[in-house]
């Protein structure tokens, strides 16, 4: 029992309370009954577009095509109308989804320097999470329907084409009979004047032209498909600057002879595009003015647009590079240098940039380094594009390794020509050697790269995509559960005939086993590219849902390493399930003090401490002896004998150990047995008690809101 707030707060950090108990923890419980209520509400809307966006579908799918032209069109215009009035009711769904998210997001707007707390976050999370699932509903449906009507619309072809054929058949037919008719009618009748003769010239004419009319349209075509073929090369030329932009080994440019390099290598890829770079905008409208249509306009704008992006990327970099190739050194004063400055001049700038100073910074005099705003955020907006190709570029070579693994190995161990080549261990095996890889594959292939590129225009907004997909994204600590069984098999059979044929056939340098550790280094790679975009969006709109989705990706990160160490436990012999959820884990030093009787006694001796990692759970505390195994990579992860059980329920805490600023004390309620724990620093044992307390108050709380009940 607690007799004042000051009292509660030796026990419980400010940060962690709200202001009404003297903490600085910003908490408005209307505003969060406000928020709850609009997310509730919001979620029974999802669910309700999603079962009426299942309905139409199903309606749509089990109508049968029409046999004519008119009730084609006609069911056409009924089931457009339908899917735009439904189109209607989701984007007003979508709007009272981001409505949601700007009130969650409101202190901070108001506020720039506040942050929001976590249970803000969570909703932030949530409404993301609902609007993915729209989305995602929304998608789905669209590429139904973008099916459905292609369906109807060539039926509407195929019946307006039967009709035609008929129509021109007859047609043709009949000009025949005429011509006949009409010759018969010039030798046969003497009344036949000359205009019959005329007609019958005329009806042969135009059979002659069809052919010409068909190589004209041939002609147009052929160009159409010249405009694509030269809109493709000049696109993908722009892509391949980026990437060689974007690969520029940083610590190369270092010197005076790397930026030298780099920049030849830059000047050597602009000679490599004349054609593409003097192909203007009025040369094209000139040229193909005859195929031109609107949206043809609009991809040739696209694309020309794209190439004067890269082409002012690559002078900021020429100019950057020129600098540094130079190795120019700053005056101090704005005086001439003395014989000892001549003798030994200060080092260059240039030796010690980093990425931010590698592309912005300005070697210029003490008067000139001041740079405007308008500078500032034209530098920050492209180093996020830098990060966000960067993003993109990785993710589309890592969706590629996926492929090539899944294609080049997996899928060879179906193939019955190369089953002689499978040594028994690996027979049946596929599922443990490669995991759930297919299911990565499958989720960034046709998911999250695509969600990923439509951000490549607001790269400081990519924070939305991976709080969206956060859900799935844990389908990696299934994979990362399973690497353990995964290499332990790879070792046993990495020299045998069959993994050598499918790398000689694939041209890898690298074994099957750098490519199973792909995923690993992917789901670790995505927090250092946020950290990234949050240093360059400090002021920008998404700055809130990058630090959410880092947050949030931490955890996932967090919760991968804890259950990896937690399925490496030995000897235990109950269900580790029961025991709630992992907290925390981590190794410490302990002393063990048990009472007989009125004797205490320690364990072993006195100054000797017991080495434990210990896993702490909702309901339990358990206390494991680690133990390093023989071998590399995963086999050489440690596993941890099961040593003692204490439960979250008959046990206290004390928080200062005497002798030891890293120590506390984890007692029985009865004190007969006391084990004193001392931490790696203060700041690890600060975590673990504030931890611990917590789940001792919930506890505490818990049993007195039944006792109240009671």
């Amino acid at each position: 029992m607690l007799s004042s707030v000051a009292e509660l707060h030796t026990y419980i950090e400010r940060s962690q309370l709200t202001l009404e108990l003297g903490g600085t923890q910003q908490y408005c419980h209307q505003t969060w009954i406000s928020h709850r209520t609009d997310i509730e509400g919001f979620a029974l809307l999802v669910k309700r577009m999603a079962h009426r966006l299942q309905a139409f579908g199903r309606e749509l799918a089990e109508t049968d095509l029409p046999n004519s032209p008119l009730a084609t069109s006609n069911l056409l215009n009924t089931h457009c109308s339908k899917r735009e009035s439904m189109k209607e009711e989701m984007a007003g769904a979508l709007s009272q989804g981001r409505k949601i998210l700007e009130n969650i997001r409101e202190p901070v707007r108001r506020d720039p320097d506040s942050s929001l707390n976590p249970d803000q976050l969570e909703n932030l999370a949530t409404v993301h999470r609902l609007l993915s699932q729209l989305n995602e509903s929304s998608s789905a449906f669209d590429d139904f329907w973008l099916q459905h009507q292609n369906k109807l619309e060539m039926c509407l072809k195929l019946r307006q084409f039967e009709h035609n054929f008929h129509s021109w058949f007859d047609l043709l037919d009949r000009s025949r009979a005429l011509v006949a008719e009409g010759e018969g009618l010039i030798d046969s009748c003497e009344f036949a004047d000359d205009g019959v003769r005329v007609k019958c010239g005329e009806l042969q004419r135009a059979g002659e032209k069809l052919p010409q009319q068909l190589q004209n349209k041939r002609a147009l075509l052929m160009q159409a498909m010249e405009l694509h073929q030269r809109l493709q090369s000049v696109s993908k030329w722009c892509e391949d600057g980026i990437y060689m932009l974007a690969s520029q080994p940083l610590d190369r440019c270092q010197s005076q002879e790397g930026a030298e390099s780099a920049l030849q290598e830059l000047e050597g890829f602009l000679e490599t595009a004349s054609e593409r770079q003097e192909w203007d905008m009025d040369a094209v409208w000139t040229e193909y003015e005859s195929v031109l249509n609107e949206e043809l306009k609009e991809q040739v704008k696209r694309v020309f647009e794209k190439r004067t992006l890269l082409l002012e990327m690559f002078e900021k970099r020429r100019v950057s590079l020129t600098k540094l190739a130079a190795k120019q050194t700053r005056p101090v004063q704005p005086v001439a240098p003395t014989p000892e400055a001549i003798k030994s001049p200060p080092s260059s700038p240039g030796l010690c940039l980093s990425i931010h100073h590698f592309l912005c910074y300005r070697l210029t005099d003490c008067n000139s380094r001041t740079a405007s705003v308008s500078d500032e955020e034209e530098n920050l907006t492209v180093l996020r594009r830098h990060v966000m190709n960067e993003l993109l570029e990785t993710e589309r070579a890592y969706v590629e390794e996926l492929l090539c693994v899944l294609q080049g190995y997996a899928a060879e161990m179906e193939n019955p020509a190369m089953a002689p080549l499978i040594p028994n261990v690996l027979q049946n095996k596929k599922d443990v050697l490669f995991g759930n890889m297919q299911e990565i594959y499958h989720f960034h292939k046709t998911t999250f790269l695509r969600e990923l590129e439509t951000y490549t225009d607001c790269p400081e907004l990519v924070g939305r995509c991976f709080l969206e997909r956060m859900g799935d994204l844990q389908i990696y600590e299934k994979y990362c559960h399973n690497k353990p069984r995964s290499e332990s098999l790879w070792r046993q059979c990495s020299d045998c005939a069959f993994f050598q044929e499918c790398q000689k056939k694939l041209e890898h340098k690298l074994g099957l086993d750098s490519y199973l550790l792909k995923p690993v280094q992917r789901i670790t790679k995505y927090q250092l590219l946020l950290k990234e975009m949050i240093k360059y969006s400090k002021t920008c709109e998404g700055l809130v849902e990058l630090q959410a989705a880092l947050s949030s990706l931490l955890g996932i990160l967090k919760a991968v390493n804890d259950s990896m160490h937690l399925i490496a436990i030995t000897g235990y012999e109950g269900n580790l399930g029961v025991l709630g959820r992992l907290l925390m884990q981590g190794s410490f030093s302990v002393w063990a003090e048990h009472k007989r009787g009125h004797v205490k006694m320690m364990e072993l001796a006195r100054f000797k401490p017991m080495q434990r990692h210990l896993f702490l759970h909702e309901r339990a505390l358990l206390f494991c002896k680690r133990r390093e195994e023989s071998g590399e990579g995963y086999e050489k992860a440690p596993s941890y004998s099961f040593k003692q059980e204490l439960s979250m329920s008959a046990i206290g805490i004390t928080e200062h150990a005497k002798g030891d600023n890293k120590k506390f004390e984890i007692w029985s309620s009865s004190r007969d047995e006391v084990y004193t724990v001392q931490a790696a620093s203060e700041e690890v044992k600060t975590v673990w008690v504030r931890e611990i307390r917590k789940l001792l108050t919930g506890q505490l709380e818990a049993c007195r809101g039944k006792q109240g009940e009671t």
